[in-house]
């Protein structure tokens, strides 16, 4: 369903254009630094996921009888765990932001990193892709069995939130047991339309070119790790997504190619099996994901609603006079979260 919020973000009127907002919130916004406790889970295929943590307060009331009588449960808070994008992590400013407000309202909160993302390199000759479900699910079962008595809300941005949500969509109802309610946030829900997207013109000398500089690195490593895993000359050379998706994505994780991987991960198809309530947020002129590719209210099921302002950029909705504040996305969030709180 569509957000009864008519227009729930408005962007700053000195920041206009969604190449400006989105770039501007990323390099010169500042958001303050968080600090994390580590954690790593050891998985059974040798591998490892790592996950930082911000500590909720203790002493909670909470209600334990029909009379509503309140008794003290030391852990009893919500739990928020967000699940990050393309080459993100816990450093970055939406996690940081997140965090930080997740903690002033005494929740725990955690950040999920996708494997080779917290700042080390993964054991195995496989990486971390849009559509990968089995490792949201280790993710969200980790963290349950950190807080099983509380409710935990599932926050997925960009690459993150469409993994986040064909997850859901996957699980119907039988995410409940895992996640009271959930987000996505600048989700390329059409990875198809997303990759051509940022294949062409502005897009690919710069949000592109920036993407591959990491990812590249990190597959010429694998390929030295791995040898004749991967194709180590083309992958240098590889200037687009669809490139790179075809070479390495594709080639670890089972997909013919880049086209084939865009098609069979994206989430837009699955949005109607969502039984979570769940919020997903777009820009209209997020330059990530054009705006014809967006769902309508007839494409998602009744626990999901769509929120999408004409403008925000991608994961990024500033506000405020200038310089500007990143505070916008991590109040929505936490709004939503309250909304739905025990």
């Amino acid at each position: 369903m569509l957000s009864p919020h008519a227009s729930p973000y408005r962007a700053p009127a000195w920041l206009p254009g969604g190449h400006l907002q989105t770039i501007y919130a990323n390099l010169f916004i500042r958001v303050p630094p968080v600090v994390y406790r580590r954690e790593r889970l050891e998985l059974p295929d040798g591998d490892f996921l790592d996950f930082d943590w911000v500590d909720g307060q203790p002493g909670t009331l909470k209600d334990s009888d029909p009379l509503r009588t309140k008794v003290r449960v030391e852990s009893y808070v919500p739990v928020v765990v967000l699940i990050h994008g393309l080459e993100g992590s816990a450093d970055s400013h939406y996690a940081r932001g997140l965090m930080a407000h997740v903690r002033a309202q005494g929740w725990h909160g955690v950040v999920a990193h996708f494997r080779g993302c917290s700042g080390e390199d993964n054991r195995l000759p496989r990486a971390y892709f849009a559509g990968d479900s089995e490792d949201i699910e280790r993710m969200l079962r980790h963290v349950k069995t950190r807080h099983p008595d509380v409710p935990l809300y599932a926050v997925g941005v960009s690459l993150g939130g469409n993994a986040l949500l064909k997850w859901l969509g996957e699980q119907g109802e039988s995410a409940k047991a895992l996640v009271k309610c959930a987000a996505g946030v600048s989700a390329p829900l059409d990875l198809t339309a997303a990759g051509h997207t940022l294949d062409r013109g502005f897009n690919r000398r710069v949000y592109t070119a920036r993407f591959l500089l990491t990812l590249k690195a990190k597959a010429l490593r694998k390929a030295t790790r791995f040898p004749g895993v991967l194709d180590a000359k083309a992958i240098a050379a590889a200037t687009t997504f669809r490139e790179f998706d075809t070479l390495v994505t594709a080639l670890l994780h089972g997909f013919r190619d880049a086209e084939d991987y865009w098609l069979r991960v994206s989430s837009k198809p699955l949005l109607k099996s969502i039984a979570v309530p769940t919020l997903v947020i777009n820009a209209k002129n997020d330059p990530f994901l054009p705006a014809w590719a967006l769902p309508t209210a007839a494409d998602v099921s009744l626990a999901v609603t769509l929120e999408q302002p004409d403008t925000g950029g991608h994961v990024a909705f500033p506000s405020g006079p200038f310089p500007g504040r990143l505070d916008w996305l991590s109040q929505r969030l936490m709004q939503h979260f309250n909304n739905r709180a025990w």
